[in-house]
């Protein structure tokens, strides 16, 4: 039987066959990176809110405890948000009159919470707990950054899969003494690492990356 193809098909089979190897590394390449991307992320993230309040005025200035405003980060899963009458408990007194805070003493009028807008936005499929975390001596910086510097409050790290399980995996890096877990600048004395390794044995923690801690 005749040949139907010349020698030089195979040549560009091959190269077709390399192609499409290439330019699917390259697809899988690209998805990579924008899952990475701050698009995606939203890691530096810093939306506008109703009222443009100043964690580093308020924290950073004025040494207000993050508990003041988020009352349930030590009971509940939720760290809560400071309701209207929080706000004004100080600015009743205190630039009372002022033109920037004219939303809180509407919502007041109203009778209605303030419509925060979220910053650190972890997925609907995701479950994340506040109060254990801050039992069991994980700081708020670990994950807010340090707000008490941030005039315009945003989401300073990529909050992804890997991030997570890295300090499920080794604590010890991220945990601290409990009574210092709101304290903003606090730095561990001496061997670092030691220390970290000495206060998972005292705190007893675990290492859980099962899927059903997260994912329920």
């Amino acid at each position: 039987m005749a040949q139907i193809l010349p020698p030089s098909a195979n040549l560009a089979v091959r190269l077709a066959l390399a192609g499409a190897v290439l330019a699917g590394a390259g697809v899988l390449w690209l998805l990579a990176e924008i899952g990475g991307s701050s698009w995606v992320t939203r890691a530096g993230a810093a939306p506008a809110q109703p009222v443009p309040f100043s964690h580093k005025l308020h924290v950073g200035g004025l040494g207000l405890d993050c508990r003041h405003c988020h009352t349930l980060v030590e009971t509940s899963a939720g760290a809560g948000m400071p309701s209207t009458k929080t706000c004004m408990h100080c600015h009743s007194q205190v630039f009372s009159d002022a033109a920037l805070l004219e939303p809180v003493r509407v919502a007041l009028e109203q009778d209605r919470s303030i419509e925060w807008v979220r910053v650190t936005d972890l997925p609907d499929f995701v479950y994340f707990d506040h109060s254990i975390h801050v039992r069991k001596g994980f700081a708020c910086v670990t994950c807010h950054g340090r707000v008490d510097q941030m005039p315009v409050i945003e989401q300073p790290i990529a909050l992804t899969m890997r991030w997570c399980l890295d300090c499920h995996r080794h604590p010890e890096r991220y945990v601290r003494p409990p009574e210092q877990v709101f304290s903003m600048s606090w730095e561990p004395e001496g061997d670092a690492a030691a220390a970290g390794a000495r206060l998972a044995r005292q705190l007893g923690l675990r290492r859980p990356t099962d899927c059903s801690f997260c994912h329920r």
